[in-house]
């Protein structure tokens, strides 16, 4: 083993604390292990600690770590070619464009890499105000998170936590663009307090309101995830993301989704294929690369793209080790580990509803493929949300060998978001560990 690699997976707890006041880390939920080494779906920390991943690194690692044949591509890869300027061409680029255009929808056929899922937003923004002619404000979804780079900041729940309290990109509000909320359909939840079913989908009402008359002129453009992950493993109706179609295409208004966290993680490589609609831009970016930083910004033929002029330029938006990384795992999904992840999801999602019948104070269970979240209430009838319940199963799951995220606005959703790779022993352990928090905490 390299020298340097010794050094570092032997550092002990000391040497970490000596480490750490040189660092600045301006998000992620604490305190966390310090990781030394992964395999499978498993994590180690520098104590010796062992954990089932149920958070995938901000769930970008469908393949777990430490995989052999991905890595192998990778490492021949890099034998040969590494960085390459945008500016140049590299057989990789050329085919990693042609198959996520083979995969996409019908209509979404071009392709701009860069290196994170923000920009790839940015991105977005910019190709809907190049095709929407005096158009400046975007429209956005209560509870949405895209990123926070300043150019995308403003359509985050964090931006508007300000009642008081400026906190996180609140802070930041002078400097950011602003965007115009809507509701999103959080049927058990309702921002409206209405019922599922009797509703008449308000929230669509108030979206066409807001179009015709809540923008200062046209809409540049809708962004939205096609499921809101951070703002609660939200899953939409059907039928509100057609009247939300319908809608963009009525006004003429560009459709963006970020499927930064839905790309195959729903199920389906695009959330096209779960809800049967199509939108005019998609963005990319986590579990693109398996691990390896990459995104992307994708258009349906009716868009004018990029043009070779410096209106999109990245250093590493060119980056082949990340192409090929790409590559590979689409390869790999394609080889049963996508089907896994519906096999795994479902088996997952099938567990943690029986939970639900034992344990009233899981007050809703919501599952596409292996995007999950487990909702945490005080009691099921008022659905008061209770966080400190949240806080205690995620405390729980750490100290006995499962990692879980933290998600909702009001801090009371679990995440289980594993590896596709997760195997249905695996799974029953994490079952298993849920099951034993309740007992034990309510």
């Amino acid at each position: 083993m390299d020298p340097l690699l010794e050094r570092l997976y032997s550092m002990g707890r000391k040497e970490k604390e000596a480490c750490e006041k040189h660092l600045m880390i301006g998000g992620g939920t604490r305190p966390a292990p310090t990781v030394v080494r992964g395999k499978g779906v498993w994590l180690e920390d520098i104590d010796g600690n062992r954990y089932i991943d149920c958070t995938s690194q901000s769930w970008a690692m469908y393949l777990g770590f430490a995989n052999e044949e991905f890595n192998r591509t990778v490492y021949e890869h890099t034998q040969s070619i590494s960085h390459v300027h945008q500016g140049f061409d590299t057989p990789s680029r050329f085919a990693l464009a042609r198959k996520l255009a083979e995969l996409a929808p019908e209509k979404i056929n071009r392709v701009s890499f860069t290196v994170g899922g923000a920009l790839a937003v940015e991105g977005a923004l910019k190709i809907a105000v190049k095709n929407r002619e005096n158009a400046q404000e975007f429209i956005c979804l209560m509870d949405a998170y895209h990123g926070t780079s300043l150019g995308v900041l403003g359509s985050n729940w964090a931006s508007t936590r300000a009642a008081g309290k400026y906190i996180g990109g609140a802070r930041f509000n002078r400097l950011i663009r602003q965007f115009v909320r809507v509701p999103n359909p959080y049927c058990y939840r309702c921002p409206l307090g209405l019922e599922p079913g009797t509703c008449g989908m308000m929230c669509l009402k108030i979206l066409r309101l807001t179009i015709e008359r809540g923008v200062n002129g046209p809409a540049a453009g809708v962004l939205m995830e096609p499921l809101q992950a951070s703002g609660g493993q939200i899953i939409f109706p059907k039928e509100y993301h057609q009247g939300v179609r319908a809608l963009c295409d009525e006004f003429g208004i560009p459709l963006i989704w970020d499927e930064i966290q839905t790309y195959c993680r729903i199920g389906t490589w695009f959330a096209t294929g779960y809800y049967g609609v199509e939108p005019d831009i998609i963005c990319l970016g986590k579990g693109l690369g398996g691990g390896y930083p990459i995104a992307a910004t994708m258009i349906s033929d009716d868009l004018e793209g990029f043009a070779a002029d410096t209106e999109e330029l990245h250093t590493f938006a060119n980056n082949t080790v990340s192409q090929v990384a790409a590559l590979k795992l689409i390869e790999m999904l394609e080889n049963g580990i996508l089907d896994n992840c519906n096999r795994m999801g479902d088996y997952l999602g099938e567990g943690l509803r029986a939970l639900q019948k034992e344990h009233p104070r899981i007050g809703d269970v919501r599952q596409a493929g292996l995007h999950i979240g487990v909702e945490f209430v005080k009691d099921p009838d008022s659905r008061e949300a209770d966080g400190e319940l949240l806080t205690a199963v995620r405390s729980y799951g750490m100290e006995h060998g499962v990692l879980f995220g933290v998600g909702g606005m009001l801090k009371n959703v679990l995440k289980v978001k594993p590896p596709f790779i997760i195997s249905q022993q695996e799974a029953d352990t994490v079952l298993g560990v849920i099951a034993e928090a309740m007992k034990k905490l309510t």
